[in-house]
């Protein structure tokens, strides 16, 4: 079923572990909500990574990939993002070289800068002691995207990632800053801007990005997606509701350094006492992302899409399956809604 809409709409995935469920369910639930959403008429659908983190079970993006991208038919499939400080640029490009010559043209790498866990852990990861250097990551994606490439002439002595020659994905580069904005252009590569960690700099962000892009041979012109978190229901009070348990792990995650621990219950969340810090914790991370009623949904989504996104993503994390995939439904139903109006002619435009 194909959903008319100003901009085409897809999902980030957390793979969330809910309290009192395992990570096997939270997978197979990524799994469920991939078949859905390609029903639905969502455009593309990405996995995080995370790692050292109970409350997400995304912790090998191209395994979970591989699993959607066989259950699907029509629906893109890729990484919201690849943390490539976490891996060779080598593997990443074996990695989704394979994968795209199964799902030739269905494949996307999003390439993020940041390890998407501890300190501790990013150095298990790595193996390697030392600082993480972040200026090493333009370095990396030169050298990921070269694989792809393959060798330059028959007389090249080099490193072959011989899966990837003839298999690229569609190659983003993901961000919340104008870092990663900037080098998104000045690679001419699609950007993908995380609002849900960094709503202040949307605007900027991808005003950096059109401002530093130059065309290049897989993008003509810049094409900017934003994501955010939502949760989309019935009426304003249900969606207020149903956000408890994403409001309380946000404030367990401040207090525990960044951990992602498993989300509370619903119980629980109504059961939590809020501090006047809390509060300011809960605004901070949620105060501008979109989670209401049908109409305020619309009316966040058209704001987002209005300051200049080509694509929206949303990320959502409810109490139960159910609960979530209807959060979705109501969202894709809400932004076909957009479709018939100044903002749909505007954004095609």
């Amino acid at each position: 079923m194909s959903q008319p809409g100003p901009v085409p709409l897809s999902v980030l995935d957390l793979a969330p572990v809910l309290d009192g469920r395992t990570t096997a369910d939270a997978l197979h639930d990524s799994v469920a909500l991939a078949r859905a959403a390609e029903e639905l008429g969502y455009h593309r659908y990405w996995v995080a990574e995370h790692h050292n983190a109970p409350g997400a079970a995304s912790s090998a993006p191209a395994v979970l990939i591989g699993q959607i991208a066989a259950a699907t038919s029509r629906l893109r499939v890729g990484s919201g993002g690849v943390m490539l400080p976490n891996h060779a640029p080598l593997v990443v490009a074996e990695q989704f070289g394979t994968l795209s010559a199964f799902h030739p043209g269905r494949i996307d790498l999003g390439l993020g800068r940041a390890p998407g866990t501890d300190p501790v852990t990013a150095q298990a990861l790595r193996r390697a002691a030392g600082p993480l250097a972040g200026g090493d990551f333009p370095r990396q994606a030169v050298e990921l995207l070269g694989y792809f490439d393959g060798p330059q002439d028959d007389a090249a002595a080099g490193v072959r990632a011989v899966p990837a020659e003839g298999n690229r994905p569609e190659v983003w580069v993901l961000g919340s800053g104008l870092g990663s904005a900037e080098l998104a252009g000045s690679l001419g590569l699609p950007f993908a801007y995380a609002h849900q960690f960094n709503a202040e700099l949307t605007v900027p962000a991808l005003r950096a990005y059109r401002e530093a892009f130059r065309p290049s041979a897989v993008l003509e012109r810049p094409y900017a997606l934003v994501a955010a978190f939502v949760l989309a229901a019935e009426t304003d009070e249900e969606a207020d509701l149903l956000a408890g348990p994403i409001r309380v792990a946000a404030i367990r995650t401040v207090r525990a350094g960044g951990r992602q621990n498993a989300y509370p219950t619903l119980a629980e969340a109504q059961a939590y006492e809020y501090s006047a810090h809390d509060r300011q914790i809960v605004d901070g991370f949620l105060g501008r992302q979109v989670i209401g009623g049908r109409a305020e949904v619309r009316r966040r989504v058209a704001d987002l899409i209005a300051v200049g996104a080509d694509e929206f993503m949303a990320m959502t994390v409810a109490p139960d399956f159910d609960t979530r995939l209807a959060s979705y439904r109501i969202l894709a139903e809400e932004v076909a809604a957009l479709g018939s109006g100044p903002l749909a002619g505007a954004r095609r435009g």
